[in-house]
């Protein structure tokens, strides 16, 4: 065992139009599931596992994975991500992805949830190349707490590290600290519980998928439910934020935006990736 709670190294390559693995390694708090092939595309899905059921004080947990040039593969999750009670030390995840010319990476996790005194910290460093394509998406849901308060939870820090080519790209940092930010208010959650995200990167984009993706979304709000806002940005790509009051909804969100981008840069309808 090593200083990690849980630790997985994944390499995947691309073999005659077909991703497959070239190396898979885990150990302690962390599986992965056999691939799945979810049409005759060559595209792979992996689910990642966490056998212990949540993050608990002090967790440590490490991820490395690589595109090799023209690999395709989805990644994702068997359950939510649960951070309970840390009294002691805060959780921390850290996830290296590296995508080499021509990859096509999407890391889409199901929520994560903080519980009451929870402390989390995660941090995504994505390494590309020209040509590669990257998409991920995450949402916030404050967990159930005894006194029926929204955001019971210590702090959560959520990072994003993009390089392109080995020049910074994007830098994405979100911070709830309950404790000593008025997190409900303004210039945060502004009145809402659930804060979702999506950040893609490929050179396909352009102001007409942009475009169409904002009336995508604006089709789908209901009265006060939902506040959103579409950017662009430096490199090509566009980053995504919706604030709402339930997962479901931005759930639906956020998936009838991977449908309409997995349409236009694949050309392929995505399958289900849920158990429910």
């Amino acid at each position: 065992m090593t200083q990690w709670t849980g630790e997985l190294n994944l390499s995947l390559e691309d073999r005659a139009g077909k991703t497959v693995a070239r190396n898979v390694y885990f150990q302690g708090a962390f599986k992965v599931m056999r691939p799945i092939y979810h049409d005759d595309s060559g595209k792979v899905c992996y689910y990642l596992l966490n056998p212990g059921g949540g993050y608990l004080d002090g967790d440590r947990y490490r991820m490395d994975i690589t595109a090799e040039p023209d690999a395709r593969v989805t990644l994702t999750t068997q359950g939510a991500t649960k951070v309970y009670k840390t009294p002691k030390d805060h959780a921390y995840q850290e996830t290296t992805m590296t995508l080499k010319a021509g990859s096509y990476l999407e890391y889409l996790p199901d929520p994560l949830i903080a519980y009451k005194d929870a402390a989390y910290r995660q941090k995504n460093i994505v390494r590309m190349e020209s040509g590669a394509t990257f998409l991920y998406t995450d949402i916030l849901t404050p967990g159930w707490s005894p006194d029926g308060g929204q955001f019971a939870f210590d702090s959560v820090r959520l990072i994003n590290e993009i390089y392109v080519d080995g020049e910074p790209a994007v830098f994405d940092n979100i911070r709830l600290s309950p404790s000593d930010q008025k997190v409900g208010g303004l210039g945060f959650m502004e009145g809402y519980t659930h804060l979702g995200s999506m950040i893609a990167i490929g050179e396909q984009t352009t102001d007409d998928l942009i475009d169409i993706l904002h009336d995508l979304l604006a089709g789908t709000l209901e009265e006060d439910q939902v506040k959103f806002g579409i950017s662009r940005l430096a490199v090509p790509g566009f980053s995504i934020r919706i604030l709402g009051r339930s997962t479901g909804r931005i759930e639906k969100m956020l998936n009838a935006c991977h449908k309409r981008i997995s349409e236009e840069w694949l050309g392929l309808t995505p399958a289900s990736l849920r158990k429910y």
